[in-house]
């Protein structure tokens, strides 16, 4: 039986190095993401499509909404807020500062309104990163010995979040309690080791399926909750890093790619690399809440 597959086209042709962290947010109708190695925070008008950017000092990998509006980045060095309409950024947090090896990677706000994120080597240095959660403005670090830490993603009950370490090739599975707190070890959902491309950014719909970025593949997959492939996103860029659902009706899945790696040669074949795809699903996501440090 065939599985139901879409086709992706450029909504944005940003040119992203490294393109991540895709996060909607609802208030403002924008859609925002990170270009980590250009060192760009860029944003899309869903309505407009107007697309504009701004540069960083520093690699920053995701910017998470905040109740008040303004954005929380999740920096190689720190967490800042950052104020849209002014442009000011402030410091709100220290992680790693003192470790020049590292940068930030994967990141999502969980059910609870709490933020998950990932550090990982600037080199991809072999168990070189962590994985933490910020919790009502408390910084806990839940794992460390992790190379490329990715996949990060929340079950609509709030019970199970899912990440992955990518040279593995597997998705993991961790049972949370009611505050969102992880309990016991982490098990196996989905194993990729032997197929063409290595799990990436993930996101969640709302019937509880997780959609994949499979770097390396041009595709991104859907999950059941078995880990079964059950639909597949097919793109002209070969490295998708990570999906997210944006609109009013969260049917439009956009996905951040790279060419991070390219030589010139692969650009000239792959020209839409680093740009921002979307596609219209009927099927619905799973609406994130703001992320809350009180």
């Amino acid at each position: 039986m065939s599985l139901p597959t879409w086709q992706a086209t450029v909504a944005v042709d940003s040119g992203c190095l490294l393109g991540e962290g895709p996060q909607w947010q609802a208030s403002s109708g924008r859609l925002y993401w990170c270009d980590i190695i250009g060192k760009r925070l860029h944003w899309l008008s869903h309505t407009s499509q107007q697309h504009d950017h701004v540069a960083l000092d520093d690699m920053v990998s995701l910017a998470a909404p905040l109740e008040d509006g303004r954005l929380l980045l999740v920096g190689e060095r720190s967490l800042s807020h950052f104020d849209p309409e002014s442009g000011n950024i402030t410091h709100f947090a220290d992680v790693e500062a003192d470790n020049p090896v590292t940068r930030s990677n994967d990141a999502r706000v969980d059910r609870h309104g709490s933020l998950w994120f990932s550090s990982m080597g600037k080199q991809a240095e072999h168990q070189a990163g962590s994985l933490y959660r910020l919790h009502r403005g408390t910084l806990s670090q839940l794992r460390t010995g992790l190379s490329i830490p990715n996949a990060l993603c929340f079950s609509p009950d709030g019970t199970t979040a899912y990440f992955t370490d990518t040279p593995t090739g597997v998705v993991m599975r961790w049972a949370l309690d009611d505050q969102g707190w992880p309990l016991g070890e982490p098990e196996p959902f989905a194993d990729f080791s032997g197929h063409i491309g290595n799990p990436d950014g993930a996101v969640m719909d709302s019937q509880g399926c997780l959609w994949l970025a499979l770097w390396g593949a041009g595709e991104v997959v859907r999950l059941n909750a078995d880990g079964e492939i059950i639909g597949r996103v097919h793109l002209s860029a070969s490295q998708p890093s990570c999906p997210v659902f944006a609109g009013p009706e969260l049917k439009t899945l956009y996905i951040t790619t790279a060419q991070e790696g390219f030589t010139s040669e692969q650009l000239a074949k792959e020209p839409s690399a680093g740009a921002l795809f979307s596609v219209q699903i009927d099927i619905a996501g799973l609406a994130e809440p703001p992320l809350r440090l009180a």
